[in-house]
Order: C-alpha cells, then sequence, then structure tokens
C-alpha cells in the first residue's frame, strides 16, 4: 500500500510538473508585464529620492523622514506571517493576492489626491503617513503572495531571467520616468503638487501590470498542502525552519543588510546638503535616473550569474557594490562621484534583492514555502521599521556621516556571514520549489 501511495503521489507531482511547463509561456509572459508595470510605477515610490524629499518638502525634518520611511515598514511586520498562515493552506492563491495587491494600489491613489486636495500642511502630512503605513501593511502580504505565485508557474532555473528582464524593461521606463518626474513634474509642480503626480503616475502604471497578471496567469493546485493552522500555532513552528543552520545564518545576513538600510532615506538629502542643492527637483530626477539606471543595467547580469552558479554569489558581488557606493558617497563630494555613488548603491539593491528573493525559496521544502518568504519578511519589516527611525535621530544628532559609516559596517558583517557560513542551497539539496522536469533553457 506504501508503495502505491508512493506511486501516486510521484504520479501527481508529474502531473504538476507537466501543467507548470505546458501554461509556462503564458505564466512567463503574464508575470513578466505584472513585474515590469510594477517595478515601473512601484519604484517611483520606494526608489530612496521621492518620499524622503517629499516629507523633507512637508516638514524640513530629518527626525519626520525617518518616521514616514519607518512607517513604510511599519505595516510588514506582523502581515506576512498572518496572511501566510491563512492562505498556504489553500489550492488558490491568485484571488487572494489580487485583492491584496489592488488594496496597495489604492493606497498609491491616495497619496495622489491628499496631496492634490489636502491643503492643511499638518493634515496632509498625517494622512500620508497613514497612508504610508497602510501600503507597508498591504506590500507586506503581497510580496508573500507574488513570490509563492511565482514559485507556482516558475520553474526555478527560469526565476533569475525571468526577474532581469523584468526588472530591466521596468526599470528602463522607471529610470526615464523618475528623471521627467524630478525635472517636469515636481520642478514645475504639475497640477499644483508635483509629487501627487508622481504617485498618480505610479497607480496606473501599477493597476495595468496587476490587470494583466489577473487575466493571463494560470495557477496549478499544489499536490500537496500542509494542514491549516491557527496564527500562533503556525508561529510555533519557526524553531523548526531556523534549524537548518544555513538558513538561519541567512537569516542573519539579511537583517543585517536591512539594517544597512538605516541609510538609505538620507542618501539624497545628503547628497543634496554636500551638492548644495537641497530639494532640486533636478537633482532628484538626476539621481533617480543613475539610481534606478544601474539597478536596470545590472539586473541582467545580477540574473545571469544566479542563474547558472546560484545566488549566493549573486549577494556577495551585490552587498559589495553596495558597500562602494556609500563608501563613495560618504569620501568623495563631487557631482561625478555622487552620480557614481548612486549608481553603486542602485546595482547593489538590485542585486540584493534578486539575491534575497530567490535563495529563501531555495531552503527546504515545497510546502514550507510560504512561512519561510513570511519570516523574512517580518523580520525584514521589522528592522525596516526601526532602522529609518534611528536612523533619523542618528542623522540629527550624530550627523549623516556617522548614518553612512553604520551602514558600511552592517554590509560588511553580512558579507562575512554569508561567505564564511551559508552555503549555497541549489548545490547542497535538489531544488523542489515549483522545478519543472519539462523545463529547458
Amino acid at each position: 500500500m506504501a508503495d502505491a501511495g508512493a506511486e501516486t503521489l510521484a504520479e501527481r507531482e508529474a502531473e504538476y510538473d507537466a501543467f507548470v511547463d505546458r501554461h509556462l509561456r503564458r505564466n512567463y509572459i503574464g508575470n513578466f508585464i505584472h513585474g515590469m508595470l510594477g517595478l515601473t510605477g512601484f519604484r517611483l515610490i520606494y526608489a530612496p529620492t521621492f518620499i524622503p524629499s517629499y516629507i523633507n518638502r512637508l516638514t524640513g525634518s530629518d527626525a519626520l523622514v525617518g518616521l514616514g520611511t519607518s512607517l513604510l515598514q511599519l505595516g510588514a511586520v506582523i502581515s506576512p506571517i498572518f496572511s501566510a498562515s491563512r492562505f498556504e493552506s489553500q489550492p488558490k492563491l491568485l484571488p487572494y493576492a489580487i485583492r491584496t495587491g489592488t488594496m496597495m494600489r489604492v493606497m498609491i491613489l491616495a497619496l495622489a489626491i491628499a496631496g492634490w486636495f489636502i491643503t492643511g500642511r499638518h493634515m496632509l502630512l498625517i494622512v500620508t503617513l497613514t497612508c504610508f503605513f497602510l501600503l507597508g501593511t498591504f506590500n507586506g502580504i503581497q510580496r508573500v503572495a507574488f513570490q509563492m505565485l511565482m514559485a507556482k508557474v516558475i520553474p526555478i532555473r527560469r526565476r533569475g531571467r525571468l526577474q532581469a528582464w523584468r526588472n530591466i524593461t521596468g526599470g528602463l521606463i522607471a529610470a526615464g520616468l523618475s528623471y521627467l518626474a524630478g525635472v517636469y513634474l515636481i520642478q514645475r509642480d504639475i497640477w499644483g503638487n508635483g509629487y501627487a503626480t508622481t504617485f498618480f503616475v505610479a497607480f496606473v502604471l501599477t493597476s495595468l501590470g496587476l490587470t494583466a497578471l489577473r487575466f493571463m496567469l494560470v495557477e496549478p493546485t499544489p499536490v500537496r498542502l500542509p494542514p491549516a493552522m491557527r496564527f500562533m500555532d503556525r508561529v510555533r513552528t519557526f524553531p523548526v525552519l531556523l534549524s537548518d543552520q544555513s538558513y538561519r545564518w541567512f537569516i542573519a545576513a539579511e537583517a543585517l543588510c536591512v539594517a544597512a538600510r538605516i541609510a538609505q532615506p538620507f542618501y539624497i538629502l545628503y547628497a543634496g546638503h554636500e551638492l548644495h542643492q537641497t530639494g532640486s527637483g533636478k537633482l532628484i530626477g538626476e539621481l533617480s535616473l543613475a539610481f534606478l539606471g544601474a539597478d536596470t543595467a545590472s539586473n541582467l547580469l545580477w540574473g545571469n550569474i544566479g542563474d547558472r552558479t546560484g545566488y549566493r554569489l549573486t549577494f556577495l558581488g551585490s552587498t559589495g557594490v553596495w558597500a562602494a557606493g556609500i563608501a563613495l558617497l560618504l569620501f568623495v563630494h563631487q557631482p561625478w562621484a555622487v552620480v557614481l555613488a548612486f549608481c553603486g548603491l542602485g546595482a547593489g539593491n538590485a542585486g540584493y534583492m534578486m539575491s534575497q528573493q530567490t535563495m529563501v525559496l531555495e531552503f527546504g521544502e515545497r510546502t514550507d514555502v510560504a512561512m519561510r518568504l513570511a519570516l523574512s519578511t517580518t523580520i525584514e519589516g521589522l528592522i525596516s521599521f526601526i532602522g529609518p527611525l534611528i536612523g533619523g535621530l542618528v542623522a540629527t544628532t550624530l550627523g549623516y556621516p556617522v548614518l553612512m559609516s553604520a551602514a558600511l559596517a552592517f554590509l560588511g558583517a553580512s558579507f562575512l556571514l554569508i561567505l564564511t557560513k551559508v552555503t549555497e542551497p541549489r548545490h547542497r539539496i535538489a531544488p523542489v520549489i515549483g522545478d519543472s522536469v519539462g523545463d529547458t533553457d
């Protein structure tokens, strides 16, 4: 009977793989369009230029810049685990992902409407910070849901190139739009509030991407699903996930990289201060172009390296480039050096995000994907919430150089952990997360 059951399970796994292979082209295109347009819009929001500059324009306070950035992350502290515990046992994720993705886009639209129609500065600040919190909450849920969807429909050896090409195309559009948003929408205050108009552009683009995914993606039903568990019962299973020593050190290295973002909201403010162009829309546009352009150009390199060798190597390379960008920004105060530094920051950020999002899928079994993603996203959200708050206080009391130096130290520690403690998960175990036997290059 056991042999018959195993044979039946093997047959069902083969059927699952065949389904993935049969719908691969359609799902690949759907994920590409969604990712390209989504990244185009969200990069206008999450690039370390527009939001810090917007809050600085409203308040003139480094501490409130840190608070605004923290609120973007606060909602992502609990929401990933709570949502993952709800949908990890569900056979279909797409309806849930579409609902949460829609709410995230509604928050971006609310930012635009508030900027256009709320005239009182204090009320505008309160509404804006509330939107940041809710945007972060839905983002935490969306990240887990859409990464799980990708894991279900895109074989592991294809994900790096998919992410690379969608990041390249989306990044090219985002880089051009960010430049135009800075020098045209913001500099000229188009429609009365150039930042609000920029948010509206982001809303339109991300909504188009979500619509494409809704109508194109064909989702398989998993062969095995974890049993439905209460939220706290699922949280108590985390020690089992962390019993994997390599995964545990990976989580620590990820946490250190997130801690290095303590300085991220202040890159643009520091650059503006050193170049005597604080609040300049032209500077925001140029440095956004440098950041997003380098992010875009580096994606194909990171994706190809990761697909061929595993993403441990891209993690090491990207953290090194990221650190070099901070060092250049910190020590060379010339226009060309600032632009080059933002190129390094963009390329490093792209490689880190691709490495982190892909490596976490490769530790363990398919049935544990939801909670691994949730655990990583929650840890990231918690540190990302606390970091900018501390960063704002450090910037206010000790200055930007101390803040940048702390970020360098965090990146150095993360690099050493990956180098000495984490083995490449792809070489340690056979890939099992959505890996289709029919996959060919």
